[in-house]
């Protein structure tokens, strides 16, 4: 379960990041300004928010709430 949510939460960061990146908002990189990064940044954040919420539903299970 802790699992989930740690690789959960590194994943919405790195999503957010690249979008970002992809989206030119932050600049300084070789992504920036790449619509390859502005369409995996998201779909790596949802995919982050999915464990997180997998995380969150096994921990509550666990502990009988």
């Amino acid at each position: 379960m802790w699992l989930f949510l740690v690789l959960g939460v590194v994943l919405v960061l790195i999503g957010l990041l690249w979008t970002l990146q992809g989206l030119n908002v932050l600049g300084g990189s070789v992504m920036s300004g790449s619509p390859v990064w502005g369409t995996i940044g998201p779909i790596v954040l949802i995919v982050g928010v999915v464990l997180i919420v997998v995380g969150v539903v096994r921990r509550r299970r666990r502990s009988g709430a």
